[in-house]
């Protein structure tokens, strides 16, 4: 599928609620590189800013995605009860940008710490090109 409103239901909700996901990009030697990142559903993209934790001027992932904008970002559901594993993988094409008002507003919507760690931007906008997602049942 190519679109996150094509998700299943189950999917989409893992996305809705999942914590944190995981950034893939390609470093400046070609090597993949993966971190921990929050994000956000806004209309048929995800989006993740950089926030006021201590960061070097330009954050390692702007530096790369303006590079190389391809990446993916993966949410799971890991338990102990493997029947109830899922995961959901966005392969997209990345923009960095200003943090706008509707992005800050669905970031802060899921994270309440950006009440106190404030979203400084840039803004990452994934916009999908293809969606995968596979759960154990059902």
């Amino acid at each position: 599928m190519q679109r996150l409103s094509e998700l299943p239901a189950w999917g989409a909700e893992l996305l809705e609620t999942a914590p944190v996901a995981h950034l893939a990009l390609l470093d400046e030697g070609g090597h993949p590189r993966v971190q921990p990142v929050t994000f956000a559903l806004l209309a048929d993209t995800l989006v993740t800013a950089i926030d006021a934790k201590p960061k070097q001027a330009t954050p390692a992932r702007i530096k790369r995605l303006q590079q190389d904008p391809r990446a993916t970002l993966t949410v799971d559901r890991y338990a102990d009860d493997w029947t109830r594993l899922a995961w959901v993988q966005v392969l997209a094409t990345a923009t960095v940008g200003e943090l706008g008002d509707a992005a800050r507003t669905a970031l802060q919507a899921k994270y309440p710490q950006y009440a106190t760690t404030p979203l400084t931007g840039p803004l990452i906008t994934l916009s999908p090109l293809r969606v995968l997602c596979w759960r154990a049942s059902g």
